[in-house]
């Protein structure tokens, strides 16, 4: 197919497809003459892939480039390959390590972690992530919704291991990356969205209303 057709095809400007052209994120079509190429189903999945990466996970290019090199080792072990992935969407948080709240919160979340038997590196971030928060709902005076964290562990165990049954069962390294991002992200915003609908129908069955 053509360069037009491709961009028809796959949703994505004719400006976007050469910039990521350049940018080597997508690999060369079959030269068909001068300053023309042929692209095959290959190209429709890797820009989707780069879609997903850019435009869903909000990846620089840099970023979506690192990930995609994961993608096209083959010898990379798939619990690598995911970890590059979800590596690549962390934002960073400001936090101040030196601060004992902060310190003291972060090994909470980590004895968590270790007596779940979860196997995480000790620089994840999402145990900073986890202990910013922590030490958040402690500076407001919120320490009894901590109390819930066995309760957020119990369903985040459960997510996980659903959805990455999902992922594995795709097989092929670029789709299992595409099922990382928008699990990762646009699950994230469906989880929250479903727990506020939860919690609104609970306090509709346990409180008064008009």
């Amino acid at each position: 197919m053509r360069i037009a057709e491709l961009s028809s095809r796959s949703g994505t400007s004719v400006a976007s497809i050469k910039y990521y052209l350049r940018e080597g994120l997508l690999p060369p079509g079959t030269s068909t003459g001068r300053n023309q190429a042929a692209y095959g189903e290959h190209h429709l999945r890797r820009l989707r892939l780069i879609r997903a990466l850019i435009d869903v996970g909000g990846l620089s290019i840099a970023a979506a480039r690192e990930v995609l090199s994961a993608v096209d080792t083959p010898q990379l072990p798939g619990h690598t390959l995911l970890g590059v992935a979800h590596g690549a969407l962390d934002r960073p948080h400001r936090r101040d390590p030196s601060d004992p709240a902060w310190r003291a919160a972060r090994e909470e979340v980590a004895t968590l972690v270790r007596e779940r038997g979860w196997h995480v590196a000790e620089d994840s971030s999402g145990l900073d992530n986890a202990a910013d928060a922590v030490a958040a709902m402690r500076q407001l005076g919120q320490e009894d919704l901590l109390e819930a964290m066995p309760t957020y562990a119990d369903a985040a165990e459960r997510i996980a291991e659903h959805e990455l049954d999902l992922v594995i069962a795709r097989r092929d390294p670029a789709r299992m990356v595409e099922g990382v991002v928008a699990g990762t992200i646009l699950g994230e915003t469906l989880i929250s969205a479903l727990r506020r609908l939860a919690e609104q129908a609970a306090s509709a069955r346990r409180l008064p209303t008009a």
